[in-house]
């Protein structure tokens, strides 16, 4: 992500962390990468190494042709780290890469004002359905539906912390592959690295609630700095 500090004084290490080439400084990470979501709103999330627990997130705007960093904070991912997404398993504890859409917001809390993504509150039978037995398999579920099991489901309102505000994360969202992986979202810090998702602490997931905008069409993309999950290769 691009640091939001003169870049003379940052060091070849500090620029490797942000996933930018020694010599390149000046060139914001989403124009380093293959593609950004065709939008003009793209979220960065990048680690490390695909064993890193965390990381920084930033959220930036297309201007004028240039992407401009919006905002940023410390992410954290996976237990396990991050593997790429088309190969993740379910229940790995490990946060997929790639490029995703964020298809809707949820929370415990009100929206925070401001917000115009679509945002649904959480209830108590508001679920998210994991069984690769169901037909809603990776879906929003109110209430639990009969051949959806509670105990391979979430069930929101038990996650008041991490779920006070969060965003689903369009992963194996649209057309779901069983066995790979359901409800992965950027939601509030726990105590901890996540399950899977994408962590950060709860003034930064308010700020960027209020920042997407739905007509300029957000993404995230989630990666480390080098190897077969570089952020830039997405």
């Amino acid at each position: 992500m691009r640091p939001g500090f003169v870049l003379a004084l940052v060091s070849a290490s500090s620029l490797a962390l942000l996933g930018l080439r020694p010599g390149a400084a000046s060139v914001p990470l989403p124009a380093q990468l293959a593609d950004t979501g065709g939008g003009s709103q793209l979220i960065t999330a990048q680690a490390p190494s695909t064993g890193s627990t965390s990381g920084t997130l930033a959220w930036w705007d297309l201007k004028d042709g240039q992407w401009v960093q919006a905002g940023t904070a410390p992410a954290r991912f996976g237990a396990n780290g991050l593997v790429e997404g088309a190969s993740r398993q379910q229940g790995t504890k490990t946060t997929p890469t790639g490029l995703y859409d964020l298809p809707f917001g949820f929370g415990t809390k009100p929206a925070p004002e401001g917000t115009t993504v679509p945002y649904r509150p959480v209830k108590d039978d508001s679920w998210w359905c994991q069984d690769n037995d169901s037909q809603s398999y990776n879906r929003w579920v109110e209430p639990l539906p009969a051949d959806c099991r509670a105990s391979e489901s979430e069930h929101l309102n038990a996650y008041a912390t991490q779920y006070a505000y969060a965003l689903v994360i369009g992963f194996n969202y649209d057309r779901p592959v069983k066995g790979r992986g359901a409800g992965i979202f950027l939601h509030v810090n726990g105590s901890g690295a996540t399950a899977g998702c994408v962590s950060v602490p709860e003034d930064a997931m308010e700020r960027i609630l209020r920042w997407a905008e739905p007509g300029k069409r957000p993404h995230v993309a989630i990666g480390t700095v080098d190897g077969a999950t570089a952020l830039t290769r997405y």
